[in-house]
């Protein structure tokens, strides 16, 4: 099959969703070897386009690059006119692959699309204005003009089911994988004193609030690493003596900080799976994660639950961490040995080939 995934999200720097895609997208060309030709497709510009190549510099993939100065105008306005189809561009091609960046149009073959999450749908006060309605239009596109949706947990796949009414046999699950750089032996950061990490974008989901309010019920016994870029909303004060402000941090730095860790805290309040919280288990690190269920499937039974609005139950939870760290560490080592971007990969190439066949 010739598949093409629309990269473009790759054009700024990456977080949980570009990291998403970039290692479903090396997964699903480790395993196409002959059988399956794939194209990474971009509308960009200048430094977005060079992110871009970047990204995908050791990915077996044939890069298209359509460069125009005003991508976002031209994303939206070929969205929107519905012409001229995407294979007067590529040329025949059997599936295509969308985000809400950008949805081409075409003629023939498999359209497809990932749901990473309902958030917007359930809490819109959680988002952004411009975040609410990317989705959405994601989530309408996706119910009548996607063939194929994948979903990055079974907890999304049965919310997609329930609230947008797509048919079960249009989903397909395939859950993230862990990058080979998040392992236990390694370097360690050394920040001077002993601290906690928490990684996640400042967001009001996220709930920094209740963990900063946790780590100051612990009494200064441990310092706080609060990695993560700029979102947007009302962000809790930082400016505390433990606390350790380290912005965006690049994905080469992460994995020491993780090991340099006493413990890995990440109490949103809502997730499509989790990505940081296997992480950090594969770095050997013990976690304490919120009890929402939609964190069941990336916490599976190697780390300890609180509600996470509740500040006394964090912080009793990470005391819990550091006395339960010798069966915690392996625990959640073995945890993360089951998710592979090869696996996510491979999940992409059979939901495409079973939505292949049901065209025939």
């Amino acid at each position: 099959m010739r598949l093409v995934f629309d990269v473009t999200p790759l054009s700024v720097p990456r977080t949980g969703i570009g990291n998403y895609l970039l290692g479903s997208l090396r997964g699903a060309a480790a395993n196409a070897g002959g059988e399956h030709e794939l194209i990474a497709l971009a509308l960009a510009e200048g430094a977005g386009l060079r992110r871009i190549e970047e990204a995908l510099v050791d990915v077996p993939v044939e890069l298209v690059a359509l460069e125009h100065r005003l991508p976002n105008v031209w994303r939206r306005a070929w969205s929107a006119a519905g012409v001229p189809r995407l294979e007067r561009v590529l040329g025949r091609f059997d599936a295509l692959h969308v985000t809400d960046w950008w949805q081409p149009p075409q003629a023939h073959g498999i359209r497809a699309t990932t749901i990473y999450d309902l958030i917007p749908l359930h809490f819109p006060e959680w988002t952004t204005l411009r975040l609410r309605l990317a989705h959405r239009q994601t989530y309408r596109h996706a119910k009548k003009a996607c063939g194929l949706v994948f979903a990055i947990s079974d907890y999304t796949a049965a919310d997609v089911i329930r609230t947008l009414g797509i048919d079960s046999a249009r989903i397909r699950v395939a859950r993230p994988g862990v990058d080979a750089r998040f392992r236990a032996d390694g370097d360690r950061a050394d920040l001077g004193v002993p601290y906690i990490l928490s990684v996640a974008t400042l967001e009001p989901r996220k709930n920094l609030e209740t963990l900063l309010d946790a780590v100051d019920l612990l009494g200064g016994s441990v310092h706080l690493a609060v990695v993560g870029a700029e979102g947007w909303g009302d962000v809790p004060a930082l400016d505390r003596p433990w606390v350790r402000r380290l912005g965006y941090v690049s994905d080469d730095a992460l994995p020491a900080l993780y090991r340099g860790a006493a413990a890995f805290v990440f109490p949103s309040r809502f997730e499509g799976f989790g990505m940081p919280v296997v992480e950090a288990m594969a770095s050997g690190v013990p976690v304490v994660a919120s009890a929402h269920p939609s964190l069941d499937e990336a916490c599976g039974d190697a780390a300890v639950r609180a509600d996470p609005d509740d500040s006394q139950a964090l912080a009793a939870a990470i005391e819990q961490s550091q006395s339960r760290r010798d069966e915690l560490v392996p625990r959640g080592t073995r945890h993360a040995s089951r998710f592979s971007w090869e696996a996510t990969g491979r999940a992409f190439l059979d939901g495409f080939q079973q939505a292949a066949e049901r065209l025939v």
